[in-house]
């Protein structure tokens, strides 16, 4: 067999691997080199299955990228996609619509499980928790989320980005199926090619943005097409642009989640990093700690002040790097919250934080390959984790959010599953 091969060729039949962080399966093609064959990460197939394969990208020397376009031998777990526009060269939103809703999470566990190993040296025995939708009867993973990013194609038609492209596809009639019934109506309109649409919407409210422009709202939704987010009887007003979670159980779930690992006590200070417009800072400051927030968006802090105005200066906050910044805050410190980006807190960070010598740390990631690296860091300086927790706050795709507790002088190596 010729190792030369270009994106488009029909490949196989070869036999799908394990799951691998990034929404795919790795397996290996015979390239007739007389090696093990090429690492070729594959989306739309599932561990064990055995497939056709369109290759997309065959650039790269040590890896190729390709489709299962043809199943030959299917997995008990796959199912029908709810989305008619989930699948090979079409709308890349979502990754697993092609596996069960147990199958995703099963998934998801061993990516987890696999980056803390791989990066951390630590054995996580933990599984990803399902997080239902409120009022939902349910588990289809459907109609969760509740901000959506569109892009209109050249017909002028809501339209989603096709994976690793800038190409469109546009969304069904009635709608984007993993989008909450709360954001608004996108379909059976025309919008000019090219512009962006946001859509968001909460119980309260919600809002239409078409390049930056607020064209519709209701209930509560500000003049700016902000939104307020109520966690705990607490209103957290969300600036356009600004981030929140966007399955509407997620806040309170990372905010229990993050109080039951901390414990947190009143008088007690803590710090709440890239603490966007304030919510893990306002549980914390409900739940009596003095609190420093600190995060670069400058709209975002804004919010916070004024989310948290009630509280007068038990809750501070600070815009700036928090990098740079972090070092000018108190250097007494009992418990810290961090929420990094995806590409995780960083070494820096995780340092400045760690010399403190806090009794807790209650680290929340989007990115478990990020995570590890940073717990690796702190595994240098004495902190370990106490508990991990996986939640599916993302069906259908292959995003995972976890909770992390990490206190000094734990025992590394084996971490319970996390109650």
């Amino acid at each position: 067999m010729s190792s030369v091969r270009a994106a488009g060729q029909v490949v196989g039949p070869v036999e799908v691997g394990p799951v691998a962080h990034g929404g795919h399966c790795v397996a290996r093609l015979d390239v007739g080199d007389g090696g093990p064959g090429r690492v070729v990460f594959v989306r739309h197939a599932l561990p064990g299955e055995r497939v056709l394969l369109t290759l997309t990208d065959t650039s790269h020397a040590r890896f190729w990228r390709a489709d299962a376009t043809e199943v030959l031998d299917a997995s008990p777990e796959r199912v029908a996609p709810p989305c008619r526009v989930a699948g090979p060269g079409l709308c890349g939103g979502c990754d697993w619509q092609h596996a069960s809703r147990v199958e995703q999470r099963r998934l998801k566990t061993a990516v987890v499980a696999e980056q803390l190993q791989r990066l951390a040296g630590l054995t996580w025995t933990g599984e990803v928790e399902a997080v239902p939708v409120p009022g939902s009867t349910t588990d289809d993973g459907l109609g969760w989320r509740t901000r959506m990013r569109y892009h209109a194609d050249d017909d002028g038609r809501a339209a989603l980005r096709v994976h690793r492209s800038n190409d469109l596809v546009a969304i069904p009639e009635g709608g984007c199926p993993i989008a909450s019934p709360r954001t608004p109506t996108v379909t059976g309109q025309s919008w000019r090619p090219g512009a962006e649409v946001v859509a968001g919407g909460t119980p309260t409210g919600s809002a239409l943005v078409v390049d930056r422009r607020v064209v519709a709202t209701t209930g509560d939704a500000d003049p700016d097409g902000g939104l307020t987010e109520t966690v705990h009887e607490r209103a957290y007003a969300v600036p356009p642009g600004g981030f929140w979670q966007v399955h509407p159980a997620a806040a309170s779930v990372l905010v229990d989640a993050v109080l039951a690992g901390l414990a947190p006590a009143a008088g007690e200070r803590a710090f709440d990093l890239y603490c966007g417009v304030g919510l893990f800072a306002g549980a914390l400051a409900d739940a009596g700690c003095q609190v420093w927030g600190l995060e670069s968006g400058r709209a975002a802090v804004a919010a916070a002040r004024r989310n948290l105005a009630d509280l007068g200066p038990r809750a501070r906050f600070t815009a700036d790097d928090v990098e740079r910044a972090l070092p000018r805050l108190p250097e007494d410190v009992d418990l810290v919250v961090l929420d990094p980006p995806r590409s995780g807190a960083g070494a820096k960070v995780v340092r400045e934080i760690v010399r403190r010598r806090p009794r807790a740390i209650a680290y929340v990631a989007c990115d478990p390959a990020a995570l590890a690296r940073d717990l690796a860091g702190a595994a240098q300086h004495g902190y370990a984790p106490t508990s991990i927790r996986g939640f599916d706050l993302f069906p259908m795709t292959q995003h995972v959010e976890c909770v992390v507790v990490l206190e000094p002088d734990a025992e590394n190596g084996e971490v319970p599953a996390a109650q």
